[in-house]
Order: C-alpha cells, then structure tokens, then sequence
C-alpha cells in the first residue's frame, strides 16, 4: 500500500461545514493572506517563483514566472482571472475543492491579485457547475462581511473586488483566451497570440489566467514557505498534486499525492481494478492526452515523466480502463465530443473532426477498410500542430496513440468487414 501524505490542498475537506469561513479561520484560514500584504508584491513572486509551483491546469507553466510577467506600473487596470471552467473529460478536482474549501480560492486569489498589483478578480465557472457557483459567491459574501474583501484589506488600504462569473459551458472556454472573450460578453472562440493576456488580456488590459488549483496552493507556500513545498514531489515538479481517478476501479475519486506519483501507486490508493479485471489502457491527463498502457503503470505523473514516456501531465485526470473496452470505441467517443465542442474558427479543427469522427463510426460500426486507418492518421497529421489552439491537437491524441498500441484492434474491425464482403458475394 502506497504510504498517505499529510494532507495539503484536500486538509479540511472532511472537517464539518468546511466550506463554512468559522471552519476555514480555525484551520489557519487567511493567516497566509495577512503575512503576504505585509510583504511586497515583488517578494510575493520571489517566494512562487522559488517555490517551482507549476501551473495545475494542464501546461505546467512555472507560476511565479507567470505572475513576473505583469507590468509593474499600473497605467492600466490589471486583471486576475480564475479559470474554473473545467471541460476536460474525465477532470473533476476543481469543483470538488471549490464545493469542500472555497475559501483557499479566495485567499489565494487575495494574494496573487496583491502579488499582480490587481484590483479585480474573476473567477471564471463552468455554468452547468450550478451549485459550485452558489457555494463560491456565498464564500464570498462572507470574505466580504468579514472584510477580507472591498476596500481597505486587513487595514492595508489596499482594495479587491471580487465577482464569479457563470459560463455558458463551452468546452473551448478552458482555452485562456476563449474564456477571456467570453468573460467580455463574446462567443467564446481563441484569440491570436501575441499580443498575450499579460500585455492586453480581459478589455485590452494586463492579466494573468490561473487554474483553481494553483492559486489554491499559493496560501500553502507563503505560510510554510518555498522550500517545504519542494519537499513534496520531483525536482521539476514540486508540490501536491489532485488526481482525479475515474473509470474500472474500486474507488473512484480524488486523490492528492506528491507530483511523480506513478499510476501503481494510485491504483493500490483507490482500492485496485474494479472486480479484479485487468488494466487495459488508461489517460494520465484527460481524453486530450495520448493514452498510456498497462506496461506504463510505473510512469512518474509529473510534467517531465509523462513527456518522457510519450504523452502529458495535463489535469491529472486518470481515466482507467480494464480490458472489457474495446479501444475503437473509446476513441470514437472521445472524437465525438471534440466534434461537437469545436467552436469553429479553424478549418483544421472544424472539419478535420467532422471527418475523425465520421470514419470511426463508420469501423465502429462494422463497416471500416484498411485505408481508413491511414485515412485518420493522414488527417490527425493535419489537424496537429495547423490547429488556432489546442484543442485540435488534443482531439487527435486519442486516435494517434489508440492506433500506435492497439492496431490490431482497429484491424481486426476491417477484417470482419471484410468477412462480410466475401461472405455477400459468395452468396
């Protein structure tokens, strides 16, 4: 059994009412936001950036030097914006820490707004996530009563407006610049880069995009300080981590481990395979990550291990599959939601998916030849890479690595098509 770790992100989830603000401030509740407007905002990207806290959306882009990356004058407004929107399939730690501890987001973003030299935060919620976002503005209120929020925090003189915004449940809006478009009252599609939200963000103004999980961590770091967190997790990737563990196993969950947990580990955690049936394949980060298989249960899940062997941290969403799935089918899933949830700026992306879908239905349904496996890897060769943003070259993730470990079972749905061809013309 894989030893537990004191708990960091996930310490007051179980504690009764703990989304309440008495729960929070009992549990060292905005102790960490009181020492970080005593410092300067300089000092708080210091302690980020030697803290290697990385990006827990999906990039892992090194936090501290995100947050440098602001002007340091204030000629324009500057923005924080929280993206809580949380499309990936298979992603569910974000919504469950905002539900259990709302208020380690807001303090959080206390800080790295003060850090940022922001005024205004938006946290950005998915809008089917209803009872997330009820939960997020009744956290506020209270931050509000208490003073933690408005004019003049803590007696600093420093003033913060909050507001949580509802999506309109885009899965592009995870996109940072989608969900900037989107927050401003547009569809949300991606923008062209440069300029970068840093230089001309939410209404042409500076501003910082963060995951839930990220700023959340920042309380963490400035209480116990940059170097207790790189006790925890790899060299390249310190700190805790939530998994978000789904699929054929016993106990299905979330799970927060150091970064460089292997999937062994977090499989002997949730309790094994569900019914004893064996690993099939499974996502270390999201259907937008290339699959991994049995023979990588020993993959350090960090950024660095997960490049290595072939695929991407992403959001930690490990979607575990037993050999009962047939591995076309699963693709052809997953395909069908990149299809529907193309926002359709790019002809790579809105037709190649069309298409990517169109023919797995096809094998899937008994009816595939040969050719259209080339056919798909000749478009996934199109989409990647040719796509306005990521989403293209997630959607073609799936097919490249299920054909690249299973051929053969793609194969095998072209043979029996061909089975059934010379049994039609026999008879």
């Amino acid at each position: 059994m894989a030893d537990p770790i004191t708990p960091v992100l996930t310490k007051r989830w179980l504690s009764p009412e703990s989304w309440r603000i008495e729960t929070y401030e009992a549990l060292e509740g905005y102790t960490a936001a009181r020492k970080a407007l005593a410092a300067t905002p300089e000092q708080l990207v210091q302690v980020v950036k030697d803290s290697g806290l990385r990006g827990r959306g999906g990039a892992g882009f090194p936090a501290g030097v995100k947050w440098s990356f602001m002007p340091p004058n204030e000629d324009k407004p500057h923005y924080l914006v929280i993206n809580a929107d949380e499309g990936e399939p298979g992603t569910c730690k974000d919504i469950p820490l905002m539900m259990a501890d709302p208020h380690s987001l807001i303090e959080g973003c206390i800080i790295a707004s003060y850090a940022m030299r922001s005024h205004h935060c938006f946290i950005y919620v998915r809008g089917e996530a209803l009872h997330c976002i009820r939960r997020l503005n009744a956290a506020a209120r209270e931050a509000y009563a208490k003073g933690y929020l408005g004019k003049n925090i803590f007696g600093t003189g420093w003033d913060l407006e909050l507001t949580v915004h509802a999506g309109a449940g885009a899965y592009i809006c995870g996109e940072e610049t989608a969900l900037l478009d989107s927050l401003e009252g547009r569809r949300g599609q991606p923008r062209l880069k440069p300029p970068f939200p840093a230089a001309a963000g939410l209404y042409a103004a500076p501003t910082t995009v963060n995951n839930v999980e990220t700023i959340a961590s920042a309380s963490y770091i400035i209480n116990a300080g940059s170097s207790w967190f790189r006790e925890m997790g790899r060299e390249k990737s310190p700190g805790p981590k939530i998994y978000s563990i789904s699929g054929h196993v016993e106990k299905p969950g979330q799970y927060e481990c150091p970064l460089g947990t292997t999937l062994r580990e977090l499989l002997e955690l949730a309790g094994g395979m569900k019914d004893g049936i064996p690993l099939k394949f499974w996502t270390p980060g999201g259907s937008s990550t290339p699959m991994f298989t049995a023979e990588h249960l020993d993959v350090p899940l960090d950024f660095e291990g997960a490049a290595e062997a072939g695929s991407m941290l992403g959001t930690t969403a490990v979607q575990v599959f037993n050999e009962t799935v047939s591995v076309p089918w699963a693709v052809m899933k997953w395909t069908q939601f990149y299809e529907h949830e193309s926002c359709g700026k790019c002809t790579p992306c809105r037709e190649g998916t069309y298409w990517l879908a169109q023919i797995l239905e096809r094998m899937v349904e008994g009816h595939g030849t040969e050719e259209d496996i080339d056919t798909l890897l000749d478009v996934c060769d199109n989409i990647f890479g040719r796509s306005f943003c990521a989403l293209g070259d997630g959607a073609v993730s799936p097919i490249q690595s299920g054909i690249k470990y299973f051929r053969d079972e793609f194969l095998a749905l072209c043979e029996s098509n061909k089975r059934e061809l010379v049994g039609a013309q026999a008879s």
